[in-house]
């Protein structure tokens, strides 16, 4: 029987960021293409870090500590990051969260793995590391990512 590889699962088609896009741009095209991460790319598409939900809700969290409100039911996490009508010092919160730049917060520490890795490989990375995803690349470029998602999807399909 032979190994299911990566390349059998992966999503080639992957949504990427620049380090220069905003957070604000980042949480959009999280919540718009229902990702939980994307990887962050240089001009050669050479991954240079990955932007998670886990990322920026610290963020928000950051600037909630900082508030200092006396109602600490997360109040950065109910307001709209474009939000005009709030007390100034939360709009200047939201507006320094908006404009900080993916390069400021994203992971840049990463495991990868390569289209012809063996698939159960990838999940024990998966599992005993704690992600969600892992970039694929090939030679150095980003070609795919492998997420548990696809790989419960194969397994949906029988693939795996």
């Amino acid at each position: 029987m032979t190994q299911i590889r990566v390349r059998d699962v992966m999503t080639t088609q992957v949504v990427t960021l620049k380090a220069t896009n905003t957070v604000k741009q980042a949480t959009v095209k999280l919540a718009v293409d229902s990702i939980s991460g994307v990887p962050v790319v240089d001009e050669k598409h050479r991954i240079i870090g990955i932007v998670s939900e886990t990322d920026i809700l610290n963020l928000l969290l950051k600037y909630q500590a900082k508030l200092n409100i006396d109602d600490p039911s997360l109040y950065m996490l109910l307001s709209p990051m474009d939000d005009d009508s709030q007390e100034e010092h939360v709009r200047e919160a939201s507006k320094a969260i908006s404009e900080t730049l993916v390069k400021d917060i994203m992971t840049v520490t990463l495991i990868t793995t390569t289209p012809d890795a063996k698939i159960v490989d990838v999940v024990k990375v998966m599992i005993e590391r704690g992600v969600n995803r892992i970039p694929v690349l090939e030679k150095g470029v980003l070609v795919g990512v492998i997420s548990r998602a696809d790989v419960i999807f194969a397994v949906y399909k029988r693939k795996v």
